[in-house]
């Protein structure tokens, strides 16, 4: 069977699937003040970073409309998936859904299934990627269904921020009960949990914090060498490896990717920020 896998932009795939015809990437709107642009192949971070910071306003981001998913949906693949952004912080699934319904009403049934990741940026990726081995191995469409629901639930999201800002000011806190002041250099260690922002800890300086995210990860991850670790980051590729290694000392997986965030991620992130998916 024929399929393919649609992700919104917040998903950040490996560099040498990013022109994979089993793949497409349905891109999200970024707003920067009077800047505007979609986050797509010309997205450029270091032009993006500089412009926030410049800004005075607070980033913001816009969904793909539902015809845009629903044109996803076309072509002569008999199976496919949509992987979006979590829908606590972005209405990306709602307009998945959406597109999909669209697509079965103008052009007849197809198997289509969207999956809220309840994540973001290497929790797409890691559905996505799931995805692919499943359908590659033959699985039954829904058989792949009912399994990526369980893998999702089983995901877990660790992220690490030099600023919290655009996540604050976008609303995307709620789930956060106090933050303390960047000034006195505490940083907190956040998590995904289904799909909400929650604060488990936190440390004085990046690098504790870091460290102490890596510690959960390894301490919290079941069968590690069936599964993949996933560390995105915003122009902290040093970070990225540093936490890697702290991680990989104390356990294996079958496969490691670090990759640099693009627009969405990097709008939450900002320069500096660490996600880890396991």
């Amino acid at each position: 069977m024929s399929y393919k896998i649609v992700v919104d932009s917040c998903c950040e795939l490996p560099e040498e699937l990013m022109g994979d015809p089993r793949f497409e990437r349905v891109p999200l709107g970024l707003e920067v003040g009077d800047y505007q642009i979609m986050d797509d192949d010309g997205f450029d971070q270091k032009v993006f970073l500089k412009k926030v910071a410049e800004c005075p306003k607070c980033p913001k981001s816009s969904c793909p409309s539902p015809e845009r998913f629903m044109e996803a949906c076309k072509g002569e693949a008999e199976h496919v998936y949509m992987v979006t952004l979590s829908s606590h912080l972005s209405g990306s699934y709602n307009s998945a859904e959406l597109g999909a319904k669209l697509y079965r009403e103008k052009y007849g049934d197809k198997k289509i299934h969207v999956v809220d990741s309840e994540s973001a940026s290497g929790g797409e990726a890691q559905l996505a990627l799931k995805l692919m081995e499943l359908e590659e191995a033959g699985v039954a469409f829904e058989e792949i269904v009912k399994q990526i629901e369980e893998y999702r639930d089983s995901v877990h999201t660790y992220f690490v921020l030099d600023n919290l800002e655009t996540l604050r000011k976008n609303g995307r806190l709620s789930g956060v009960k106090a933050l303390v002041a960047s000034t006195l250099s505490i940083k907190p260690v956040m998590i995904g949990d289904k799909g909400k922002i929650v604060q488990r800890g936190q440390m004085i300086g990046i690098k504790k914090a870091l460290s102490r995210m890596a510690e959960m990860a390894v301490a919290e991850v079941k069968n590690p060498e069936k599964r993949r670790l996933i560390i995105t980051h915003c122009n902290a590729f040093s970070r990225a490896e540093m936490v890697r290694e702290q991680i990989l000392a104390k356990c294996r997986f079958k496969e490691c990717l670090i990759m640099d965030m693009r627009g969405i991620s990097s709008m939450y992130a900002n320069d500096g920020g660490v996600i880890v998916t396991t």
